[in-house]
């Protein structure tokens, strides 16, 4: 399996332009339904896993927090709180703005991709990103970013899809191909968003390559920690200095 997703959409050879403007609109034509299309894929688990993701990031007072790819910001209202510096960057308004229309007290917003923050170096406490990494171009160029903004000792925690222990693959596989498939087009009406969805979960690094990966990216402690079986899996990395 490669784990190149760069020049790919929907297992077809595209340029990364090319593919990054596809995701783009994939994510505008979800935006409205893109909650509820999350729950119906993941029989409504997602919302525990974000939840594990929130504890684990531990936010506390008087840090700056930035949720990368942070969509509607249903992570970022769970790291929010008193006296919190909370920012969701993403790169699409429309799903900002689906987010915004929830209410977003103590949130602020920015557009910004994964692979140009629009922040100064050293600047942010904790960077979290969940179920957004696989969305950008150049994994290895996102990760390299989300360290460059973090302070020294600064914390990235990244939710994300990845490999299920082997007695649950197969069934897994029957779902992804028989059953998400045909949810994102019940719900998302656009062949591109289903497509697009089971090609990213399917090709994405598994546990070790992609604690690998925030190692290379200069992260220090990286570690990881399965939910529901190894289906997602939460990935640390700490910032030296």
């Amino acid at each position: 399996m490669t784990h190149d997703l760069s020049t790919s959409f929907g297992y077809r050879a595209v340029s990364s332009d090319e593919r990054r403007a596809r995701v783009r609109r994939v994510f505008t034509a979800v935006a409205p339904r893109y909650d509820l299309m999350n729950d119906l894929m993941s029989l409504g688990i997602h919302r525990l896993w974000k939840r594990s993701f929130a504890r684990m990031a531990a936010p506390r007072a008087g840090q700056v927090i930035v949720d990368v790819a942070g969509g509607t910001g249903d992570v970022a209202r769970l790291l929010a709180g008193p006296a919190r510096h909370v920012t969701v960057c993403d790169p699409s308004v429309p799903m900002m703005s689906a987010g915004r229309a929830r209410g977003s007290q103590g949130i602020k917003w920015l557009a910004g991709e994964a692979e140009h923050i629009p922040l100064a170096d050293a600047s942010v406490d904790t960077v979290t990103i969940a179920f957004g990494i696989r969305n950008a171009t150049h994994l290895d160029r996102a990760l390299a970013e989300m360290a460059r903004v973090l302070k020294p000792g600064g914390r990235l925690l990244c939710l994300e899809f990845s490999r299920p222990v082997a007695p649950l693959r197969p069934f897994y596989t029957a779902f992804s191909y028989a059953v998400i498939p045909a949810l994102g087009a019940l719900v998302a009406r656009n062949p591109e968003a289903y497509v697009y969805l089971v090609e990213s979960i399917r090709r994405f690094p598994d546990q070790e390559t992609f604690k690998g990966m925030f190692e290379a990216a200069g992260l220090a402690d990286v570690r990881y920690r399965n939910l529901s079986f190894g289906i997602a899996c939460v990935h640390e990395g700490v910032k030296p200095g």
